[in-house]
């Protein structure tokens, strides 16, 4: 059985349409289910502007029904996951809203140190969101649970390897990885530095050594000073 979406059968009128080459202006044809087309008259390749590729989130045929996506694409792709894995998140806490709320924090801050990193931000904020995904302080649990989640997602196998690698080293006091997990880990530092400090603003110099030394990023130590002088993010 082919996916509706992709059988030309039932196709309706506007399945296939015309686009404007961003390079030189020339219309190219497109079918709905193409990816991509060069442009016949500069050469230039450019992707279908009318494609929607929610289901390319989260169905495990998707590499095959559409081939090889690109680049483009494939950040979308990660997007829509992670949107998929937020809600998901959220189901799996259920009514503990207090993880929610932590786990949403810690997303926040790995979203934004992400690029001055040079962290990939589909596998940073996707370990945030799940980093506590078991029991508060089983790091297995979580693994699991995120291994579980990802994989019901249809996420990649990469993708789901080195979020589960990244929450499990979450436990030991140095880490295992490279950028992507010190990103995770600086991430949850700044959160929880953020939910002591709205509880207890006047504790600001007593942590201001203690957590800027924990910090590996000059990124999240600059975040973690200017928190520490009142700016919030």
């Amino acid at each position: 059985m082919r996916c509706p979406g992709q059988d030309s059968r039932l196709w309706k009128p506007g399945a296939i349409f015309e686009a404007q080459c961003p390079q030189c202006g020339r219309k190219v044809e497109f079918f709905k289910d193409e990816t991509s087309r060069k442009c016949p008259q500069c050469g230039q390749k450019f992707v279908n502007p009318q494609m929607d590729f929610g289901c390319a989130a989260y169905c495990k045929f998707a590499d095959q029904c559409l081939g090889d996506l690109p680049p483009e694409l494939l950040a979308q792709r990660e997007n829509l996951l992670k949107d998929r894995v937020a809600v998901e998140m959220k189901k799996h806490f259920g009514r503990d809203f207090k993880r929610i709320a932590h786990a949403g924090r810690v997303a926040r801050f790995a979203e934004k140190l992400a690029m001055p990193l040079g962290a990939d931000p589909a596998v940073v904020l996707i370990a945030a969101l799940l980093h506590e995904a078991g029991s508060a302080a089983a790091t297995d649990a979580a693994s699991a649970a995120a291994r579980d989640i990802l994989s019901r997602l249809g996420a990649r196998p990469d993708l789901i390897d080195e979020v589960c690698t990244i929450i499990a080293a979450m436990a030991e006091a140095a880490p295992r990885g490279g950028v992507n997990e010190q990103c995770v880990r600086d991430a949850h530092i700044l959160a929880e530095l953020e939910e002591t400090l709205t509880k207890n603003p006047e504790r600001a110099r007593d942590l201001h050594d203690t957590d800027l030394n924990a910090l590996f990023s000059e990124a999240a130590r600059s975040m973690a000073e200017r928190m520490l002088n009142g700016e919030r993010f």
